[in-house]
């Protein structure tokens, strides 16, 4: 049943071969060769049946079955039994021999088939097979190829069948006529070529051990005369190659004497394809072949072909082989084993063809030939063994080769000599220099775009390449151990081979860790047997600056580092406990950091503290003099290396400090002043730190040396007095100050400092000032070099630094700090202010910090001048370019940007200096109030680095603040309202510091409470949060965060601090940023919402503060949020502000009234308000009578200004539309008495004040606001616009017009009750129109749909009309 079901299985495969898909063809091949794996003759049997069966299959489909068998065939050979074998060869053989004509796929499947089997079943296969290849008759195409192919995959099985194979096929090579079937014969030929000689190679394992070569010789010899005499001439190519590809192999079967007599025309012929066939891999393989047969039988044939053979095969070498295309390199390789046949046999030939073609002006020629010697080094190294000589002189002319392709090939050629001894010879140093400099080459820094054709091989090829020969032959290579030991150590110390220094400290550690293994101290460096070795103090020197830079040319310091170590014996005995220990810490800190990581400065530390133990060590005051001496002598040598010349200088210094011999260091001393290079940088840096280090031991010495050069006729001879008229000379002058200089500031700096205080104000600074100041014929002259002053600012820096730092600092008083301060303002002053191009400012400020922190302090104008011209040289520069501009400018943008941020750093520091020396509130406040109009600035960017700075600045006062007492933070209030309506600013990075200048704020504050400083608040860590709500620009969220932080103000501001506050708020809405300005009203009243119920004693005076800001600031959002402030007030203080705004000016002016009106918004407070006016008005008599200061003249009524004031201010709160609810609640009282208000005024004359008011401003012209009592009543009856009537009772103009006469006056119209009088009789419509003028109010009745005023139908006495009349007429004149 399983069998039968894989069957089924297998059959349903098969059919599905007919699918197109070649995926679908794909995985039936691999399911059938799965179901193979389990049952291999089922599967098999199965496919045999199959094809049988369907014989019409298209044969696309059959070579997938077929395949399928071949695969289960291969990988189940030791499974089959001989039945199934015999089914599957018989139906290959069917398949293949099925069709005459050749159809490949098919038939080349089922002979892979027969191949398969035959690894096990070969007579069997056989048997089959011959059967179709009978004499006289040609073979099927596949017949000679299944043959072909068995031959090579079971030589043992199938040479035995040769011989007769052979003897049947040679006749039918005449009978070839396609050209197919002659290249399938050639193929036959040479694969049963290849096949005998395997066979005879493996005679001991072969079946019959009695097979010769002459077996096959005569029928080989027969086949090869065909092929050569006929075949070879065909014109098609590729019968030709195929007959080539014959030849070879066939070689080796010749019989001798045959062969040696077809030479002559036999290599001539091979050769003359090379011009025929652009692809030469078949042809040089063949020609191998047959060169080898030929040395075989001692063929002397070969000397007369040599001189062709070498012309023809060296110009196939020289043709770069492309490594894209498999069989140029393959040809490569074949014409090389050409080369090494011939060598072997013609050496002396073979060199004196090839030597001469070195110093050929091609360089492919000379990167060929290097090619052949690297070959022939190799592969015939007892041929060439009394040749070296002559082969090492030969490459003179290759070693001086420029072109990189050539040198590689050189490099190439050095290997292989070193393997095989060359170098020991003499001459081979000049190849080891060789190589050395080729792993000294520079990188290529920006390999230029060349040509297709150019050399494209770049120096860093050419040196990756050599470098790897170097450590591979130092560490591989056992016979190059004496060769490069130790004279590799010859190349440490020239600064040529800089690049080549880790490779050779690598390859230099390896040897010398391999002679230590051999003991005996074979490590030391004998300096009898090698005077060209470099000394120990040289090596020392060399190793420890190369080291001050560790990362560069591959990490070079760790290896210098190391070599260093495997020296000590070499160096000085007495190291080798102290750099056993010290040196790998030195390398571990190396490879813990990186280049961007390790800090320089610290590094450089490090290497001069372990020079310093090295001396300390070795403690011998000769050997130290031999090694300063040796470094002072290096020094020439770095000079296009400033880092590590630098580093140089540095230890001179510290060597020097470690002499003994006062002589000797002012001497070297002395040196070092007369050969530097003052215009380089690094070098005066070092010269100066070269000083510096040497006065801690040899203060004396340092500054006597100095003051010597001054006078000495090197320097004079540079500042005679013609020299100030060129320009040259000026410039070398000012640079040789500057470094003398910068020297006297280093030594200030490293001397020790009980030594050094006392010589800095006599001697140092004399000394640097008469540097600095140039004085021609007697007057002095400011100079324009910018190197000398910023040597001067280092030099005046470093020296406050070392009395801050002296022992004596507290006790020390510098006279000359006021000078000195004045200087560097001076200098900053003359910046420009229009960009920032050097490091003055930055420099002079970092000065600043250390100099303001000595004794004693400065005084005020002093210091006020320093602040203020520090922030506006800094804060005042232009804004930095854009991002993408920067991008775009590349380094120039880049530096700009580097030397702002030190500058911002450096002002900051100072700032901090001057805060460090008053650290009070009254410091703080007065810091501030230099910082207040930058933080207030209209310049954005101004703005932006004051409130960068005030965060810095806020943050160190926190940081240092310790506070001992309890004692109030008194500008807490004015601080904090000068930056948190900066927390909507139109900047969002201005708004964060503005966030983090409050919180420090508030923390001072805590921390004056007594408070610990690391004690955290709830609500003030709340700030922190709230600084992502202004990242984004949105004026709604901003003002809600304001809003917020202005409550965290208020709950932790105290009491005494709020008023203050308030009132710095209130400065804030002239702030020229809105959104400042807005931030400050939305902080304001959120404090008073807050707080303000404490503030009930500062209620007038918070008045009087908006009143005087909205004459000030003409903006609506101002107007709106000071009425919000008002109605804020009121809702807390309602008799306070009422008490307050009644003290105002009458009239009232607008802004007065403005603030009346804010306080109609809510009824149920406006109802309140107009309840104390009425009070008001009804408690305090409406006049006084004063008699008449003219004769005869009776009493006069002047009305009381409360009462007055109270009718004005009813007026302003009952005039506003929001009024409405409120005055109808109140509509009977407020009736009653505006009515007896009135009747009140009659007769009643202003105040003198308001009199003499009332004509100033009607000779100015002035439309003041009327104090007309009536106006009142207009309101409550209609004259006025009653905005506050319900809605349901609005009408609009055009209604109201509609409803009464075109011909009626407006005040008619406005009057309702008029309006209602139009259908009365005439006479009484006039009455009514006569007393609407006079202001006559109706009278209040409900009416459906809500209260409202309806007149009532009365006619007016005639007294009552007269004493309106009388009372219209008094107050006509008074209206203001």
């Amino acid at each position: 049943m399983t069998e039968s079901r894989i069957k089924r299985l297998a059959t349903t495969l098969m059919d599905a071969t007919t699918d197109k898909d070649p995926l679908v063809q794909e995985q039936i091949y691999n399911a059938l060769c799965y179901l193979g794996e389990s049952e291999p003759e089922e599967i098999l049997n199965a496919c045999d049946e199959y094809l049988r069966q369907h014989d019409k299959l298209a044969y696309p489909h059959r070579v997938i079955i077929l395949k399928a068998m071949e695969t289960v065939v291969k990988n189940n050979i030791a499974l089959l039994d001989k039945s199934t074998a015999k089914v599957v060869i018989f139906l290959a053989s069917n398949e293949m021999t099925k069709s005459k004509e050749v159809i490949r796929d098919w038939q080349q499947a089922a002979s892979n088939v027969l191949v398969a089997v035959g690894q096990r079943f070969i007579n069997k296969v056989m048997e089959e097979v011959l059967t179709k290849f009978q004499p006289g008759i040609l073979p099927h195409y596949f017949v000679m190829q299944t043959f072909a192919n068995l031959s090579v995959s079971n030589v043992f099985g199938m040479v035995p069948f040769l011989n007769s194979i052979l003897g049947t096929m040679l006749p039918m090579l005449g009978m070839a006529k396609q050209d197919h079937m002659k290249s399938v014969f050639c193929y036959a030929l040479q694969h049963f070529s290849e096949s005998i000689q395997e066979y005879l190679a493996n005679l001991d394992k072969a079946p019959d051990p009695t097979v010769r070569k002459d077996t096959f010789s005569n029928e080989i010899f027969s086949a090869y005369e065909v092929l050569f005499n006929s075949w070879l001439q065909h014109r098609e190519a590729k019968l030709r190659l195929a007959v080539v590809e014959a030849m070879g192999p066939m070689s080796y079967l010749m019989p001798g004497e045959k062969l040696e007599e077809q030479l002559p025309k036999l290599i001539p012929g091979i050769l003359a394809l090379y011009k025929k066939h652009t692809e030469a891999f078949y042809i040089s393989k063949s020609l191998c072949q047959i060169l080898e047969a030929s040395v075989n039988i001692g063929s002397r044939s070969l000397d007369v072909q040599l001189d062709s053979l070498l012309g023809t095969l060296h110009p196939q070498i020289c043709a770069p082989a492309d490594p894209s295309i498999p069989l140029t390199v393959k040809n490569h390789t074949e014409v090389l084993r050409c080369f090494t046949v011939l060598a072997c046999s013609f050496p002396d030939r073979v060199l004196a063809f090839l030597l001469p073609k070195l110093e050929s002006s091609n360089e492919r020629t000379r990167v060929g030939t290097l090619l052949i010697m690297r070959q022939i080094i190799n592969s015939a190294p007892s041929q060439m063994e009394i040749k070296k000589p002559f082969i090492l002189s030969s490459m003179k002319l290759p070693l001086q080769d420029s072109n990189n392709k050539v040198k590689r090939a050189v490099v190439q050629v050095i290997s292989a000599m070193a393997h095989h001894g060359y170098l020991e010879q003499p001459g081979g140093e000049a190849m080891m220099e060789f190589l050395v400099r080729q792993c000294a080459l520079p990188s290529d820094a920006q390999p230029k775009k060349q040509p297709p054709d150019a050399d494209d091989l770049t120096s860093d090829s050419v040196q990756s390449i050599s470098v790897n020969t170097l450590f591979l032959l130092s560490t591989t290579v056992d016979r190059m151990s004496n060769v490069l030991w130790p004279y590799l150590l010859e190349f440490v110390t020239p600064i040529q081979f800089t690049n080549a220094l880790t490779p050779l400290c690598k390859s230099l550690m390896y040897l010398a860790v391999k002679k230590q293994e051999e003991g005996e101290n074979a490590s030391l460096i004998r300096y009898d047997l090698n005077a060209n070795l470099p000394s120990p103090y040289a090596l020392t020197t060399r190793l420890l600056v190369v080291s001050s830079q560790p990362y560069v040319g591959d990490c070079r310091g760790a290896a210098a580092l190391r070599l260093l170590t495997v020296l000590h014996y070499s160096v000085h005995p007495a190291l080798d406990q102290l750099w056993s220990k010290q040196v790998p810490l030195l390398v571990e800190h190396i490879e813990e950091n990186t280049e961007r990581s390790l800090s320089q400065k610290e590094w450089e530390e490090k290497l001069l503290l372990f020079l310093q133990e090295t001396l300390a060590a070795v403690s011998d005051n000769t050997w130290i003099c031999h090694f300063v001496t040796e470094m002072c002598r290096q020094l020439n040598s770095y000079n296009g290396f400033p880092l590590e010349k630098n580093f140089l200088y540095k230890c001179i210094g510290t060597t020097l400090g470690a002499c003994a011999s006062k002589d000797l260091v002012q001497k070297q001393l002395q040196e070092l002043l007369e050969t530097a290079r003052y215009h380089e940088e690094a070098e005066r840096e070092g010269l100066a730190s070269c000083f510096g280090i040497c006065a801690i031991n040899h203060l004396e010495e340092t500054l006597a040396k100095l003051e010597d050069f001054v006078r000495s006729d090197v320097f004079k001879k540079s500042v005679g007095l013609f020299s100030i008229f060129k320009d040259r000379s000026d410039n070398e002058v000012e640079k040789i100050k500057s470094t003398l200089i910068l020297c006297y500031g280093y030594v200030a700096m490293y001397a020790p400092k009980e030594l050094v205080l006392s010589r800095i104000e006599a001697d140092i600074l004399k000394n640097v000032f008469q540097y600095f100041n140039t004085k021609v014929l007697g007057i002095k002259v400011e100079t324009k070099d910018l190197t000398l002053k910023l040597c001067l600012i280092r030099s005046i820096c470093m020296i406050s630094q070392a009395i801050y730092n002296g022992v004596k600092c507290g006790d020390f008083i510098f006279s000359r700090k006021a000078e000195l301060v004045a200087q560097m303002v001076e200098f900053i002053k003359a910046e420009p202010l229009e960009a920032m191009r050097t490091p003055v400012r930055q420099r002079a400020m970092i000065t600043c910090t250390y100099l303001v922190i000595l004794e004693p302090h400065l005084s005020d104008p002093d210091r006020t001048e320093l602040i203020d011209t520090c922030l506006a040289s800094v804060l005042a520069l232009p804004p930095l370019e854009p991002v993408k501009e920067r991008e775009e400018n590349g380094g120039d943008a880049l530096h700009r940007e580097m030397l702002y941020g030190d500058t911002i750093s450096a002002l900051k520091d100072l700032l901090k200096s001057l805060l460090q020396r008053n650290l009070t509130p009254h410091g703080l406040q007065d810091m501030f109030a230099h910082l207040g109009p930058w933080i207030k600035s209209n310049k954005e960017h101004e703005r932006q680095r004051a409130v960068e700075v005030s965060a810095a600045l806020l943050e160190f006062y926190l940081s240092k603040l310790n506070v001992s007492t309890v004692i109030p933070f008194y500008n807490l209030g004015v601080l904090t309202a000068l930056f948190s309506p900066r927390c909507s600013d139109s900047l969002a990075s201005v708004r964060q510091h503005a966030v983090d200048c409050v919180y420090c704020l508030l923390y001072i504050q805590l921390c004056y409470e007594g408070f610990a400083r690391d004690h955290r608040d709830e609500m003030v860590e709340g700030l922190k949060a709230l600084k992502k709500g202004l990242e984004e620009p949105d004026f709604t969220v901003l003002f809600h965060t304001c809003n917020n932080i202005a409550m965290v103000i208020g709950k932790r501001v105290p009491p005494d601090q709020l008023m203050s506050l308030l009132l710095a708020m209130f400065e804030g809405l002239a702030d020229p940023d809105r959104n400042c300005s807005r931030a400050a009203t939305v902080m304001i009243n959120s404090l008073l919402k807050e707080r303000g119920g404490v503030l009930q004693e500062k209620v007038p005076d918070i008045m009087s503060i908006i009143h005087s800001k909205l004459e000030e600031v003409d903006e609506e959002h101002i107007r709106k949020a000071a009425q919000q402030t008002v109605y804020i007030l009121a809702s807390q203080h309602k008799s306070v502000v009422v008490s307050s705004l009644l003290g105002s000016s009458l009239p009232f002016d607008s802004h007065t009234c403005a603030m009346w009106r804010s306080l109609a918004t809510e009824p149920t407070l406006t109802s309140q308000i107009l309840e104390q006016l009425l009070e008001k008005v009804n408690r305090d008599v409406p006049y006084k009578e004063s008699k008449c200061f003219l004769l005869g003249s009776g009493s006069e009524r002047i009305a009381t200004p409360l009462p007055l004031a109270a009718t004005c201010a009813l007026y302003e709160i009952m005039s506003a539309p929001e009024s409405g609810a409120a005055v109808l609640g109140l509509y009977p009282p407020l009736f009653v008495t505006l009515l007896l208000r009135v009747s009140c005024t009659v007769g009643v004359q202003l105040p003198k004040n308001l009199q003499s008011r009332e004509r100033r401003s009607s000779s100015h012209g002035q439309a003041p606001r009327s104090l007309h009592p009536c106006r009142l009543l207009l309101v409550l009856g209609g004259g006025k616009k009653k905005a506050w009537r319900s809605p349901q009772r609005r009408q609009t103009k055009r209604q109201r017009a509609k409803r009464a006469p075109a011909s009626l006056d407006s005040s008619f119209l406005k009057s309702q009750w008029c309006r209602k009088a139009v259908s009365l009789p005439r006479a009484e419509r006039l009455e009514r129109q006569r007393w609407a003028h006079r202001a006559i109010p109706p009278v209040f009745t409900p009416c459906r749909g809500g209260p409202r005023l309806h007149p009532v139908p009365w006619r007016a006495p005639s007294s009552s009309r007269k004493a309106a009349a009388h009372a219209e007429g008094d107050f006509s004149s008074r209206e203001m």
